[in-house]
């Protein structure tokens, strides 16, 4: 295929183009075309003695049969790559056996430049569950479970904590080898796991979101901490990684100094709220950082109401419809943020136990238009029981109703360590 590339439409029988709308699985982009050519192949389809497609390049010869085959018979390629762009990502691994050109295609990550531009998005929960050897994901749409390759991590990092989240197609992991701070970074496009690359500022129990097409941090404890009688750094810088470069690139620094807070993408602006100042005072205050301006405006006590022990989790939050939730570990109930008056109304009881351990194991997490939360139903001594539920929150309602994913018994723990969202 020839890396030119230009824009071709589509006609009716006047001649006229036509447009259509299309509807991603996660937001609305009915304003874009429905089809649109990105690519322009180099080689031209002929037909032999038998009817069969032999394909011949720009100055005549024969290319090889494996090469020559279309990817769907009797369409051209540029075509046909926008409807395999359409096959549900859950099936992408199986393209890979249909021939050396399908394999080829799937490794080199150009139906996701193309899903990209033509706004069809597709999440995946991304998780590593209590007594789990790796990583796995699991598919909301058809409810199936597939492991990620085993980390190449030595005993430590497998061992203490870590913390993920997802830009693009990647998966980074943070946390601490032998040797020092380590981030892990699983790219879904070739399947595999590497090392690095590590933040400017390499830090623990931050906040983090994902931010359209880059993923941000800010906030924790400086990985220069736990000397011995040293004081730990609480952090209040901040810095976003850029998936396309693979680089970290530092933004500007907080009003205040953080740990164990929590962030999320809203408005377009990445917000930090809650955790612990330098002195170990919990924080009420939140702030988000405006890409446009490229500053950082505090809220005063926007969560004046959160319960104020010292181990419970950060706050679990989470946007749908760029509304923020919350799922509050003392009491399980689930509340909206209403951004005019800037006071929280309850929602009702979530339908997992956050309670169990003061918010720590339950994943919390936006879904699109909806709220993912996984957890456990009952009390359960030995952690296992995971039950995964969505719901469609309205924050004119009072109540919620809850739609069960799964609810898997004693086969699947119900302690997540770490849990991100993949949307490609």
């Amino acid at each position: 295929m020839s890396k030119d590339k230009e824009k071709q439409g589509l006609s009716d029988k006047d001649g006229n183009p036509k447009s259509a709308r299309k509807k991603s699985i996660i937001g609305d982009s009915s304003n874009c075309k429905d089809i649109e050519v990105l690519g322009k192949l180099g080689c031209t389809s002929k037909k032999n003695r038998n009817g069969l497609h032999m394909n011949a390049n720009e100055n005549g010869s024969r290319v090889p049969p494996e090469t020559s085959l279309s990817f769907v018979p009797s369409l051209n390629d540029e075509l046909a790559l926008l409807i395999l762009a359409r096959v549900p990502r859950a099936d992408y691994q199986k393209l890979c056996f249909v021939n050396r050109r399908y394999r080829s295609l799937m490794r080199s990550g150009e139906l996701y430049s193309i899903r990209k531009s033509i706004g069809i998005m597709e999440p995946s929960v991304l998780m590593l569950a209590s007594g789990e050897p790796h990583w796995w994901s699991y598919d909301p749409q058809s409810g199936g479970r597939q492991n990620l390759p085993i980390l190449p991590c030595d005993p430590c990092f497998s061992s203490f904590d870590k913390e993920s989240i997802c830009a693009g197609t990647h998966l980074l992991v943070s946390g601490k080898e032998i040797e020092g701070s380590v981030i892990w970074r699983y790219e879904l496009v070739p399947n595999q796991w590497f090392k690095g690359p590590l933040m400017i500022s390499p830090r623990c129990l931050f906040a983090s979101a994902s931010c359209g097409s880059v993923a941000c941090v800010a906030g924790g404890i400086g990985s220069s901490s736990g000397a011995p009688g040293q004081r730990p750094e609480i952090l209040k810088t901040a810095e976003k990684y850029d998936p396309e470069k693979k680089c970290w690139n530092p933004l500007p620094e907080m009003k205040c100094q953080r740990k164990l807070c929590s962030g999320c993408y809203m408005d377009n602006k990445f917000y930090v709220i809650g955790g612990q100042n330098e002195n170990g005072k919990n924080l009420t205050c939140g702030e988000f950082y405006d890409f446009e301006k490229n500053s950082w405006e505090l809220i005063n006590d926007m969560i004046k109401d959160a319960p104020s022990w010292s181990s419970r989790s950060p706050p679990l939050i989470a946007v749908a419809n760029n509304e923020l939730y919350s799922l509050e570990a003392s009491s399980n109930q689930l509340r909206v943020y209403l951004k005019k008056s800037k006071l929280w109304k309850d929602l009702g009881r979530a339908p997992v136990r956050a309670d169990h351990s003061r918010g720590w194991g339950v994943a919390f997490k936006s879904l699109g238009d909806e709220l993912l939360v996984i957890g456990s139903t009952a009390d359960t001594y030995n952690c296992r029981g995971m039950t995964i539920c969505t719901c469609r929150p309205d924050p004119e309602l009072n109540y919620l109703e809850w739609n069960v994913l799964e609810s898997k018994g004693d086969q699947w723990s119900s302690f997540i360590f770490n849990c991100s969202i993949m949307v490609a």
